[in-house]
């Protein structure tokens, strides 16, 4: 009967109540509640085992460890390709050098292929221009004999007979050798030249130093060379 009395008291007073004074009522409430819930917490902290607290600080730990270092197998593969690159580089270096070498092998030999070349078309071209030297040479001492046989004198007319027929064959040399480009030297009267003339003898005279004055052999040329000088006496 006290206890519904006082609990009708109580409902009573509460309804007497101003809102402010019910709502002081209620942060008095929610302070009691949350010092409660504090309490239950640390009571929960201090209740854990020390054992726990460890391997979640050693969790934390291996965490931010993961975190802090690369990944190992992204840096091999770098590693990785970085030597592969390095060792293309080398390849192409060794490639590029062997290549020049091979390029200078070929310039030199392209050089040394044409200088043979020249040499050849001008030792060639040399041979055709004086091909017919050996054969003036040896029928020189021929002509030489014609014309010691058309020194020769001679009254009867079986022997002018003779000379006529040798000085027709010695002027058939000369027209053969006239169409070879082979011609005879002058040298009587003409100033002495020592690339045309071998001076045998000199003797004092009424002419200029340095002319011919007698030839002892004639001599001949095939084209601009020499085949043999004059044979000659030089005035001093």
């Amino acid at each position: 009967m006290n206890d519904l009395f006082d609990n009708d008291n109580n409902q009573k007073v509460k309804d007497d109540l101003t809102e402010e004074e019910k709502e002081q009522m209620q942060e008095v409430k929610e302070d009691a509640s949350g010092e409660e819930k504090e309490q239950k917490q640390d009571l929960d902290d201090h209740s854990k085992d020390p054992a726990d607290e460890e391997q979640e600080n050693d969790n934390e730990q291996d965490s931010a460890e993961d975190e802090s270092e690369p990944v190992p197998e992204s840096s091999a593969v770098s590693e990785e390709t970085a030597e592969e690159a390095d060792s293309h580089q080398q390849e192409l270096e060794r490639l590029k050098q062997e290549a020049q070498e091979y390029e200078e092998k070929y310039l030199k030999l392209y050089a040394e292929f044409e200088n043979f070349k020249r040499r050849n078309r001008q030792e060639i071209d040399l041979n055709n221009k004086y091909k017919d030297q050996k054969f003036a040479e040896d029928l020189l001492p021929v002509l030489d004999n014609l014309e010691r046989a058309m020194a020769i004198e001679g009254d009867n007319d079986s022997f002018a007979s003779l000379k006529k027929g040798v000085e027709m064959v010695y002027n058939e040399f000369l027209n053969i050798f006239n169409k070879r480009d082979i011609t005879v030297i002058e040298a009587e009267g003409k100033e002495f030249d020592p690339n045309f003339h071998q001076a045998v003898m000199t003797e004092p005279s009424e002419e200029e130093s340095g002319i011919v004055l007698e030839e002892f052999q004639k001599g001949y040329q095939l084209k601009d060379r020499v085949i043999r000088a004059s044979m000659v006496k030089v005035s001093e």
